[in-house]
Parts: C-alpha cells; sequence; structure tokens
C-alpha cells in the first residue's frame, strides 16, 4: 500500500545564489556557489554526498553539469527536468530514493543559465538544424505573455471585473512582490514600484504590461537531504517533507473552445496529492506562507485559488485588505519578491522557492520586514509551487514542508 512522504525526509542544508544577470558566473559556478553553501549549512564535505540530482531544462550536457564542477567521483549523478517544475523534480528524485533506503545523503540542485542566449525572453534550445543557435519560445505559435493574457482577460471578463479594476487587482501583486523583492538581497529585480507604474507600463500582452512579467535570470539553488531519523545527526533546526504532489494533464486546453482558462486542474491535481499526504484539510487556514509560480501577475492570482488558498472567483473580496497577502497577513504569497521579483531560471526555481519556506521556518530570512513572526500552527506549514507549460497544457508540482 502506498505510503505517505510526510515526515519521513528532512533538509539539513541548503545554498541559494545571487539571481540575476550574471554575465561574468558560468553555468558551473553557478552549481558551485549554490552546492558548496549547502555543504557549509549541513556541516558536512563534498565526499558525504552519496547521490545527487540535477534539475536543469536547457543544457543538455546530462548530469556532468553537476558531477563536474563539484568533482563529485563515482556517485550516480541523475539530471531531471519538468518544465519550470525542474527544481521541484530535483527534490521529489531525491526524496524518494532516500525512502527507498538506497543512500543515506544526498544533493538536489536546480540551475539555469537564461541570459546567455541573446533574446530578451525564454528560449528554447538550439534550431533543428544542429546549430548552437537559439530561437524565442513560443507555445504553438503563441508568446508566453500572450497565454497567460488570455487566462487575465478570461478571469476578468468571467468574474465581471471591468479592464481598468482586473488591471488595478494585477498591479497591486506585482508591488507586492517588488516589495519583497526590494528587502531580498539575492533577488534580481530589488527596486520597489507603484500602482501607478504599473498601471501606466508599457503593455507586452494586454492586459500584461512590463511589470506583470517576471524577468529572464540566472541562478541556482541546492538543498541536502537524508532521512528524518538521521536529521539531527546534522542540525537541530532541519525541515522535514510533509507532502509532495506532481500532475501532468493532457493538455486539450490549447485546442478545446470550452476551456475555462481561470482555474488549473494540474495545479488542483498535483496539491491535492500534498494536502492529503501532510493531512490538511483547511489550507487557508493551516498553511502558513506560500511561494507560488508567479511568471506572470495573473498567475500567483489563478494559482492561489487553485491551491484552495483563496476561494474560486473572490481574489479580489479576499485581498480587500491590502496586507491580506503580505506576511503577516492571513495567507501570505511570494515574501521572497516571488519569480517576478526574485527571478526565474527556469531549472533552480523549485529549489529556490523551498529555500524561501526552510529559511522562513528556521527564522533566517535575513531582512527583519520579510521574516515571518505569526504562525498558524506549531507545524510552521510552507508551500512551493510551480507549473511549466502555459494554460492549457501544465506539467505541476506542489511541495509541503515544515517543523517535524
Amino acid at each position: 500500500m502506498a505510503e505517505s512522504i510526510k515526515d519521513k525526509v528532512a533538509i539539513v542544508g541548503m545554498g541559494c545564489t545571487q539571481f540575476g544577470e550574471r554575465w561574468d558566473t558560468g553555468l558551473e559556478d553557478l552549481v558551485i556557489e549554490a552546492a558548496y553553501e549547502a555543504y557549509e549549512d549541513a556541516g558536512i564535505e563534498p565526499k558525504d554526498i552519496q547521490a545527487a540530482w540535477i534539475g536543469t531544462m536547457f543544457n543538455t550536457t546530462a548530469a556532468g553539469t553537476l558531477a563536474s564542477p563539484l568533482k563529485l567521483g563515482s556517485i550516480p549523478c541523475t539530471r531531471v527536468e519538468n518544465a519550470c517544475g525542474t527544481g521541484h523534480e530535483a527534490l521529489r528524485n531525491a526524496c524518494y530514493a532516500l525512502i527507498a533506503k538506497a543512500f543515506d545523503l544526498v544533493l538536489a540542485l536546480g540551475v539555469e543559465k537564461m541570459k546567455d542566449t541573446g533574446f530578451g525572453g525564454i528560449a528554447t534550445g538550439p534550431t533543428t538544424s544542429g546549430t548552437e543557435a537559439w530561437r524565442p519560445t513560443y507555445f504553438y505559435g503563441v508568446s508566453p505573455p500572450t497565454r497567460y493574457a488570455l487566462a487575465a482577460t478570461r478571469y476578468f471578463a468571467k468574474y465581471g471585473l471591468s479592464p481598468e479594476q482586473g488591471k488595478r487587482v494585477l498591479a497591486k501583486i506585482s508591488v507586492k512582490s517588488h516589495y519583497y523583492g526590494a528587502r531580498n538581497p539575492r533577488a534580481h529585480l530589488r527596486r520597489e514600484i507603484t500602482e501607478e507604474q504599473v498601471m501606466k507600463a508599457p503593455i507586452i500582452s494586454w492586459p500584461l504590461g512590463l511589470f506583470d512579467c517576471c524577468g529572464v535570470t540566472d541562478g541556482a539553488a541546492a538543498a541536502i537531504l537524508c532521512r528524518a531519523e538521521d536529521a539531527k545527526n546534522f542540525r537541530d533546526d532541519y525541515v522535514v517533507f510533509k507532502g509532495l504532489g506532481a500532475a501532468s494533464g493532457p493538455g486539450m486546453g490549447k485546442v478545446l473552445t470550452t476551456y475555462d482558462f481561470t482555474w488549473w486542474d494540474e495545479t488542483e491535481g498535483a496539491v491535492r496529492q500534498a494536502y492529503e499526504q501532510a493531512g490538511i484539510k483547511d489550507p487557508r487556514k493551516e498553511i502558513d506562507l506560500v511561494e507560488v509560480h508567479d511568471c506572470f501577475s495573473i498567475a500567483e492570482l489563478i494559482a492561489t485559488e487553485s491551491l484552495f488558498l483563496c476561494e474560486r472567483g473572490k481574489y479580489k473580496e479576499q485581498m480587500s485588505d491590502i496586507n491580506a497577502y503580505y506576511v503577516e497577513g492571513e495567507m501570505p504569497v511570494n515574501t521572497s519578491g516571488g519569480l517576478k521579483s526574485f527571478g526565474h531560471p527556469i531549472g533552480a526555481s523549485g529549489c529556490r522557492e523551498t529555500f524561501e519556506s526552510y529559511k522562513q521556518i528556521q527564522g533566517k530570512a535575513q531582512e527583519p520586514s520579510r521574516q515571518k513572526k505569526r504562525w498558524k500552527t506549531d507545524k510552521k506549514l510552507a508551500l512551493a509551487h510551480n507549473q511549466g507549460g502555459h494554460p492549457g497544457k501544465f506539467a505541476c508540482n506542489v511541495t509541503v514542508v515544515g517543523l517535524p
């Protein structure tokens, strides 16, 4: 009979690079930065690692991207990829290897070097001609901002928001992201913005403007994991996994004229798995802190609803208290700055979101105005969510962590 992951695997060390335009830093340098901070945090040596997983979307040199710069020797190293959920996939695979008792201490790392392609947006990789040229990403002939813009306009229409009202709601989300990004020393975009700046910004794909879209970023994050019964050998303030969920939909939303756009089935499927494993019955009352996949401001809104953290169609009403989604509010979301302000190196984001959960639970969020002080329960439950693809065709990963 299948068993829950709850309280069986612990995080005993984590590392995260500075995110941003790391023009003077190579992919392998990012790997080293994140891994060695994680080693130090766990109090271990590189030779202690028995197996490793690397999550990266665009790099195609297999697990050598990890094994070579870290000089891991002849231990198992595995590359995984699941679009924007890639970092979570590295963590998920490492967790299940530990539960199987194949290893005792492992490394999971996500990394991406996004800025070197020469494109302002996401690139897909080498062209079909086999050359090393890269090209911009399009989802079936439509750019990522346009796919999410369709979700925004549909949400406005379905729930009776005028264009002005809808854009104002999204602007409040972007303002919050930048408020926390400006206070996070590792974030890419460290500048506060105003609602009016968001409202008047150049349009990328209406209604999404410049400040509704996340940046293109370089970065890496890493975690050292062991089974929970061994965690005290490394530290007292370790954090344990409570639930892991993963779901990939059939992808028919891109062709069905009846596709709704305002509810993401893959997110619902993944989070139901995680909640069941963690024993969570009322997420808004039990979850203390959330990092969601906010590649665009509308993505944070719909993800928050699809994770059952806000009543469906009620985001505007439930955020009427401007502080509801801030760190000491009822449902804190993206107190790191999120993908929007912290940055979104695709392979790294899942690990980076979990890094925020880990540090917040330990009380080590660095800047006092970002550190959560009031928790709903003594378990300090934190959720991280990533989804790859686009509305209508997602692969989604959800991770819930907390105290043992």
